[in-house]
């Protein structure tokens, strides 16, 4: 009987200390907005800046988050289909995709965090300097006249191909005359060895070329853009992007579709916040807001008082 008893004990215990250890480590995993694990799908474009984001964010915080660099087109599929809660792409949904998480129960939470722009280079003995955006939508559709030799987009499924083709009214890419690779650095190392070519991609890239890539940015040059009504060619550079000048600028948004307080949450309030600013601004893209400058005037005595403490 006494044996029974101890092995009924026994076994209370066991459970209880079973039970009471998946609590803890449930609430050790619990995600809040500065706390946990999530993943977020980052349009490749604009891969470099969110490196640094999300570098800094987990240096701060308790948290690890994984991000899944792809084109556009393949986010908004993942997107769609619960892959993840949290997008950052080049343009808000459109209403068929609110539709689709409307049906879940879920309000995006969509935060604008800075304007990137749409570069065009070339290989750094070109002569050419300039480049006409009309000149862009006439070889698209396959115009003869203009100067363009090649085309070259980093991937036909990316937020900058679906820029251009709806810039030149088309769904896919011409048969000819264009070329497509996988990255943004493919891009700028293929211009980099090609004279006569022309590439687009993000401005981020750019400014901020991984390890591997820096020498072929340095190998390129960034073209000025003449808007198609415009009569002024404009560089791709922060100043102008800040004054809306540049004709190819276009906004970034991270959209949360978590549908609760979790790391989407936390991450956008960081990005929009001051250092996450601070990192836009540093990047050489624009950022949603500037972030301040802290300004100390000291009067003569004070001066007059510290030089006597040295």
């Amino acid at each position: 009987m006494k044996k029974i008893r101890t092995l009924s004990y026994l076994t209370f215990l066991l459970l209880f200390t079973i039970i009471f250890a998946c609590k803890n480590d449930s609430k050790a995993n619990k995600e809040t907005v500065i706390k946990g694990r999530t993943t977020i799908l980052v349009d490749a474009s604009f891969q470099p800046i969110i490196e640094d984001q999300i570098a800094i964010f987990e240096s701060k915080y308790d948290a690890k988050i994984a991000m899944t660099a792809k084109s556009e087109k393949e986010i908004v599929h993942d997107f769609l289909n619960d892959s993840t809660g949290i997008a950052i792409l080049s343009r808000t949904l459109n209403e068929n995709e609110l539709k689709n998480f409307k049906l879940k129960k879920i309000i995006p939470k969509i935060t604008k965090i800075g304007t990137d722009a749409i570069a065009f280079i070339t290989h750094q003995n070109s002569q050419d300097t300039l480049i006409a955006l009309q000149d862009v939508v006439d070889f698209m559709n396959g115009k003869k006249g203009t100067k363009i030799q090649g085309l070259v987009f980093d991937n036909p499924n990316s937020s900058t191909a679906r820029y251009i083709n709806q810039l030149s009214g088309l769904q896919d890419f011409p048969d000819t005359g264009v070329f497509s690779f996988n990255t943004n650095e493919d891009v700028i190392k293929f211009v980099s060895e090609n004279e006569g070519m022309i590439g687009i991609v993000g401005l981020n890239w750019l400014y901020q070329p991984s390890p591997t890539g820096r020498e072929y940015t340095q190998k390129v040059k960034t073209l000025s853009v003449k808007d198609i009504n415009g009569t002024k060619y404009i560089s791709p550079s922060q100043n102008n992007l800040a004054e809306e000048t540049y004709p190819l600028a276009r906004d970034l948004y991270i959209i949360n579709c978590q549908g609760r307080s979790g790391l989407g949450m936390g991450f956008a309030s960081f990005v929009s916040g001051d250092i996450g600013q601070r990192i836009i601004l540093k990047s050489g893209l624009y950022p949603v807001r500037t972030p301040g400058r802290k300004i100390i005037f000291k009067n003569n005595s004070q001066n007059k008082n510290e030089n006597e403490n040295e």
